[in-house]
This record gives C-alpha cells, sequence and structure tokens, in this order.
C-alpha cells in the first residue's frame, strides 16, 4: 500500500474510489466499509482511504483524547492488509477542522483526490461543527457526478459496532467482547525491556513491555494470552498492575511464558487472546504471592497450538 502524505498528482487520478475514516481497531465496521470500497473498484481504479495521523480529538477535545486500540502502524498495516492501495495520511488541524461540509467534498475529496466513488458508514459526520453527514454528502456529490455508498451500521447483541464500544470492553477487561466485535484479535505489542527481576527472584520469569504511548491497556488484572516470538506461540500469562504486594507505584505489563527460556531484551513480542483471570490485590508475603500464581498457571489450559 502506498502513503500519501500530501495529495501529489497522480496518474489514477479521476480513477479513485475513495473511503473516509479514523477506523482505530479496524472493527466489523470498518471491514464492512473497505469490503463495499473493493467492490466498487473497478479495473485501472485505485481503491484509497483518507485518515488521520492524529485523533480528530487531539486538536477539537485534547482533554478527553482516547486511548488508541491501534498505534498509527498497525492501522495502516490493517489497511494494506485488507485491500487498499493508497492511504493518504493527513494531520488533523485547523485547515482540516476549518472545513465547511461543502467545501470538504469540493476541495479536498473532489479536488485534491479527484475521487469518482466515495464511500463511507452510515453515520459519517464531517465537516466543521460535524456539520455535514451521509444525506448531505449524497446529494452535493450526486450534482458533481461522483458516486455515493453509506454502509449500514452494524450490529452486535442488539448495540452498534463501535470503536467506542470495543475501547469501553478492553478497559474493563473483557477483551474476549472486544475480539468478538474486532473480528480479529486485540493484540498487545511492546519492545521487552529490565524490569526489577522479582519474577525471576520467585521463578516465575516475566518480560517487562514497553507499549507504545496512548496504546490502550486492558484493565489491571493476570490474563492468560498468547505470545509470539520471532515467528512463533507460547502460552503465558499477562499481569497488568502496580505489583501492590511490593508496594509497587506505575503502573507494569509483564507476561510470563511458559516453556521459554531466551533472553530477549530489547526484542519485541505480541500478546493476543487476552482473557481474565483475576484482579490484582496484595498478598500477605511473597510466599502467599507465589502460591497464587502457582495456581493461576493450572487454572490455564494449554492452547491448541501446544501439541
Amino acid at each position: 500500500m502506498k502513503i500519501d502524505r500530501a495529495f501529489p498528482e497522480s496518474p489514477y487520478r479521476g480513477n479513485v474510489v475513495l473511503a473516509i475514516g479514523f477506523f482505530d481497531g479496524f472493527h466489523r465496521g470498518h471491514r464492512a466499509i473497505v469490503e463495499a470500497l473493493l467492490r466498487e473498484r473497478k479495473a485501472g481504479y485505485r481503491a484509497a482511504v483518507l485518515t488521520f495521523r492524529n485523533h480528530p480529538a487531539t486538536f477539537l477535545r485534547p482533554d478527553a483524547v482516547p486511548p488508541m486500540i491501534s498505534t498509527l502502524e498497525e492501522r495502516l498495516d490493517n489497511l494494506g492488509e485488507a485491500g487498499i492501495d493508497e492511504a493518504y495520511l493527513l494531520p488533523f488541524d485547523a485547515t482540516i477542522a476549518s472545513l465547511d461540509a461543502a467545501r470538504f467534498l469540493d476541495e479536498i475529496v473532489i479536488g485534491r483526490i479527484g475521487a469518482r466513488v466515495l464511500v463511507v458508514g452510515q453515520n459519517f459526520r464531517f465537516g466543521a461543527n460535524r456539520g455535514g453527514d451521509a444525506n448531505f454528502a449524497r446529494e452535493h456529490l450526486a450534482r458533481r457526478d461522483v458516486g455515493f455508498v453509506a454502509v449500514p451500521q452494524l450490529e452486535d447483541r442488539g448495540a452498534r459496532i463501535s470503536s467506542t464500544r470495543i475501547r469501553r470492553a478492553i478497559a474493563e477487561g473483557d477483551v474476549a467482547l472486544a475480539d468478538e466485535l474486532l473480528g480479529t484479535a486485540y493484540r498487545l505489542r511492546g519492545t521487552v525491556v529490565l524490569g526489577e527481576g522479582r519474577g525471576h527472584q520467585l521463578g516465575f520469569p516475566t518480560a517487562n513491555l514497553d507499549v507504545p504511548g496512548g496504546k490502550l491497556i486492558p484493565a489491571e488484572g493476570v490474563y492468560s494470552c498468547v505470545c509470539r516470538h520471532d515467528g512463533r506461540d507460547y502460552a503465558g500469562l499477562l499481569s497488568i498492575g502496580t505489583n501492590p504486594t511490593f508496594d509497587g507505584k506505575a503502573q507494569s505489563v509483564e507476561v510470563w511464558v511458559r516453556d521459554f527460556e531466551h533472553t530477549i531484551y530489547g526484542e519485541e513480542i505480541a500478546l493476543r487472546d487476552l482473557r481474565f483471570v483475576r484482579a490484582q490485590r496484595r498478598f500477605e508475603s511473597a510466599e502467599a504471592l507465589l502460591e497464587q500464581m502457582r495456581a493461576d498457571v493450572a487454572a490455564v489450559p494449554y492452547p491448541s497450538f501446544v501439541k
């Protein structure tokens, strides 16, 4: 997938089908939009998305910026893997925020990109003060001979699938629900860094993860998980919390990996299939904590990939 950080002159200008969105998490609703976009792509056309480097809230509501389900790299990877040919990656700033709905369509969608078809979700709002919606876009673009597709909102268990709903599920520790709404597993990726070394002292060495800033961390607790390193999957137990037994202050994200004895400081690992096991709590002693850790391991079944 080609990534454009501006609007270059392109031989495909006028032969572009375009979707617009932030696509955080690339959940089932986002996938439906991209699938509709690809159905509009004719021979010789480019399937493109217009998305933003920063969440619009960073400019519009800087005191209420939500944590991200996906990092920027993950968002772009998801779009490329889905079949998108070109991504216009722009900053959401005063220039974008000041455009009213009509100017946004005329100057950006048609003028800069040259879209022949625009595909969005049915609840799409855009332009200054969110002044435009799907009905406005349909009527405005029809007068300029540009096609328009509004993809119906998907629901699950009687509620619409949205990034906001998925963030809430992850923040509450219900990663199983988040996975269902995403249509794939929520992942935590991070670089392994030095920790306090207490896990090693207790006989349960853990890898401490430095997770990218802004990435949504699930609720504090202990989770079973699958840990992927160097192309191989391992079963693991993830602990998110402040280590209350040892009067910890800062939150840590650390994982014990079954049947794994490598030293991997500075390397990246990815965790998925997080399933809540128990809440964090303070134990009376390190021995009591160790007993609970043994029980946690015994309670977690071997996943299907373990022979």
